[in-house]
């Protein structure tokens, strides 16, 4: 790895510090409180570096770190930027846990290039889960502040993508799948920065995944300490924004009864689609759909 050397047009590192009146209405009197559960230094530099970059189709690629928090260690992503001056539409990707091949952020990089043919610049990042084994590696007690550092990082690579002087800062968009999608919506309810969110596979709770594996020495101080990370409270914080809720018919850890418990949460215009698929979502048709989303919500006003 090398000291970056970008070009002007990508070496925007000064963090967007916008207020939420900035991007839409402000949070509710009594979820004050949670936001301050996610705080950070927003001068801190970004410390971009460039590891290398590659052209893609009308598209460049490039492999890049950043630094979320001083205390950590750079997170890894990609940043694709159509060819052209723009100003483009922009979407900050954020991937599963599943399988290994594609748990880090190469999940939609073959979309985020597509998708950069007809105007779109993606962030895809890496998060906690990427690291090989993590599931099993974890350690219960940790998981909440973990989880407080996770959205963090989002919101850092939100307002990294958002320093982006090709980017329109009007036209920005979320995409996870599974623990992606979960964490996103945290990091939506404390920064509701996006014009339209996609969110794929999503469990009501992340204490629906937290007990597979290790135990916590005490599931009730467990469920008690993790209990102010509710996906749902922080969907209900997100207005003037697009919500595509994607499902699988045949997906083994969300129900479709529980669907509806995110879906209800979520502000309109809002849509919970369904598909035969399992939980890897892998179907062409459900990529199909979700690229067809993001290109109409985040069309340029002439274009709509």
């Amino acid at each position: 790895m090398r000291a970056s050397a970008l070009p002007a047009v990508f070496l925007v590192a000064a963090c967007i510090a916008s207020p939420p009146s900035a991007w839409g209405a402000g949070p509710d009197d009594e979820f004050k409180a949670r936001i301050a559960l996610f705080t950070y230094d927003t001068q801190a530099p970004f410390k971009l570096q460039e590891v290398s970059v590659e052209k893609r189709g009308g598209a460049t690629v490039r492999d890049i770190t950043f630094v979320a928090a001083p205390d950590r260690e750079p997170v890894k992503a990609f940043l694709v930027v159509p060819d052209g001056a723009g100003p483009f539409a922009g979407v900050l990707w954020v991937h599963w846990l599943g399988e290994p091949k594609t748990t880090n952020r190469t999940q939609f990089l073959n979309e985020a290039v597509s998708l950069a043919s007809r105007g779109v610049v993606s962030l895809l990042v890496d998060a906690m889960w990427s690291t090989p084994k993590w599931y099993g590696s974890r350690v219960p007690e940790q998981d909440y502040e973990n989880s407080q550092r996770q959205v963090i990082a989002l919101r850092r690579a939100m307002e990294l993508l958002l320093s982006q002087p090709q980017v329109d800062k009007a036209r920005v968009g979320f995409v996870g799948h599974d623990y992606g999608a979960m964490y996103g919506m945290l990091a939506a309810g404390v920064a509701p920065r996006a014009k339209t969110y996609v969110y794929i596979a999503a469990a009501p709770s992340l204490s629906d995944w937290a007990f597979f594996g290790k135990q916590p020495l005490s599931k009730a101080d467990y469920l008690r300490q993790n209990a102010v990370l509710e996906p749902s409270d922080y969907l209900r914080q997100v207005k003037n924004a697009s919500t595509l809720f994607q499902f699988g018919k045949q997906d083994e850890y969300v129900s479709h009864a529980s669907t509806a418990i995110l879906f209800g949460a979520a502000q309109s215009p809002k849509e919970r689609r369904f598909y035969e698929a399992e939980h890897s979502m892998t179907p062409a048709k459900i990529a199909e759909e979700r690229d067809a989303w993001l290109l109409k919500e985040l069309a340029p006003p002439a274009a709509r």
